[in-house]
């Protein structure tokens, strides 16, 4: 049997590129093995091979098990592996990253380190969700009324969409029965866009403490995302379950919800959305391009990076 010290690890060039792979497969009821160089999933159905270096990211849904080869593998092949909800609603967990290159976190990092450049994401981000206005000369401020006056009419249009009266948005955190029927399936499908922009930030390796218009908590940036999609996907699915009967709206809405995700594609599109944002066009290391380099390099001087692995003392004036 290989141990860690007989079994080399695997090098970018063996591996398949990101751009190759899979982004997302999403498993659920069944038990994850290794044979070789492939995952195995085995459920009640039989087993499926799925070849480990085409895995972008594993997502595990509920009533899966995975076994430490299994994990091992994922691991030496570049895969991320987040535990999730069903279909990929709830985030509970996660381990490494999509990619190997820290390009987007740190792409991340400097455009929110910088007031302009992080107003400048704030102002895609207004234009993303609300296509046909030019927010480039709105303040912080004038960007927050514009949008709680657009999502208060929102809330209005689709009552009346439905035939439902609203009587204002209330949610108290920590008491999902605070609410009407109507604010619970709103809170429900809410809580579906935070699951799956939070799966998709930890995929990509991003910091979820980084937001560009929410601020001053751990998922700052996961709820910038997750504002992306409501008023699109989410809103339209609570109001609708709600319309059609009160009782157990909240697990009601987040199934209606959950489908509409995997009919979108809203996986994929976040990933699209947060590249979009953070990164130039044609920027190194994207995901898409070489997101495998797997290199450690110095920082020197004016932004210049060195090879790691030397010894610069003969270099370097004491």
């Amino acid at each position: 049997m290989a141990t860690v010290g007989q079994r080399g690890q695997s090098s970018p060039r063996e591996l398949t590129r990101m751009g190759d792979r899979i982004s997302f497969i999403y498993l659920e009821r069944c038990v994850l093995h290794r044979e070789d160089n492939a995952i195995t999933a085995e459920d009640a159905h039989g087993v499926t091979h799925i070849p480990a270096a085409t895995i972008g990211t594993l997502l595990l849904g509920p009533g899966t098990r995975v076994t430490h080869q299994a994990m091992s593998l994922l691991g030496d092949s570049g895969a991320g592996v987040v535990w999730v909800g069903e279909q990929g609603v709830r985030f509970y967990s996660g381990g490494r990253s999509l990619n190997r290159s820290s390009s987007l976190v740190e792409a991340q990092a400097a455009k929110w380190a910088n007031r302009r450049t992080r107003l400048e994401v704030a102002r895609e981000m207004y234009r993303m969700r609300f296509p046909g206005e030019d927010p480039s000369a709105f303040s912080r401020h004038e960007l927050l009324g514009r949008e709680g006056r657009r999502v208060k009419e929102r809330y209005r249009r689709e009552a009346e969409r439905v035939g439902l009266e609203w009587h204002g948005r209330v949610y108290v955190p920590g008491d999902f029965s605070a609410g009407d029927p109507l604010n619970q399936a709103v809170t429900a499908a809410a809580q579906c866009m935070y699951g799956v922009a939070q799966t998709t930030v930890a995929a990509l390796g991003c910091s979820p403490g980084l937001g560009f218009i929410h601020s001053g908590h751990e998922l700052a940036f996961v709820l910038d995302i997750a504002d992306l999609y409501k008023t699109e996907i989410a809103l339209p699915f609570a109001f609708e379950v709600a319309a059609h009967s009160p009782d157990d709206v909240g697990s009601r809405t987040r199934r209606a919800v959950r489908d509409s995700i995997n009919k979108v594609g809203l996986l994929k599109r976040c990933v699209e959305d947060i590249k979009r944002l953070l990164l130039s066009d044609g920027a190194a290391g994207s995901p898409d391009s070489d997101g495998d380099i797997d290199q450690v390099l110095l920082q020197s001087d004016h932004g210049v990076e060195l090879e790691s692995g030397r010894n610069y003392a003969d270099e370097v004036p004491w």
